[in-house]
């Protein structure tokens, strides 16, 4: 059975910083495709970015330049480091990973961004 559980979410002011990460258990190796989803109250949930076993990484245009997405192969484990955060930026973020050609989700973790 396949886990993901988040931690670092939290409240932070315009502009400020916040990590988050997410941790895959279960009998996981080499997995395709590991990202971060986010939904905001009112709106569909929406990619925020993802990584490949390879690297390649994909965001979201909103995101690019302020959000990095990283992964350690070995501890099947991907973060999110956010910078520069904006008031838009509030929703609950979710991890998601693609193995076997299936979609496991994490719950989520909420990101407040408001002075």
């Amino acid at each position: 059975q396949v886990q993901l559980v988040e931690s670092g979410g939290g409240l932070v002011q315009p502009g400020g910083s916040l990590r988050l990460s997410c941790a895959a258990s279960g009998r996981l190796f080499s997995i395709p495709v590991m990202g971060w989803y986010r939904q905001a109250p009112g709106k569909q949930r929406e990619l925020v970015a993802e990584v490949t076993l390879g690297g390649n990484t994909n965001y979201a245009d909103s995101v690019k330049g302020r959000f990095t997405i990283s992964r350690d192969n070995t501890k099947n484990t991907v973060s999110l480091q956010m910078n520069s955060l904006q008031p838009e930026d509030t929703a609950v973020y979710s991890c998601t990973v693609l193995w076997r050609g299936m979609q496991y989700w994490g719950k989520g973790t909420l990101v407040t961004v408001s002075s």
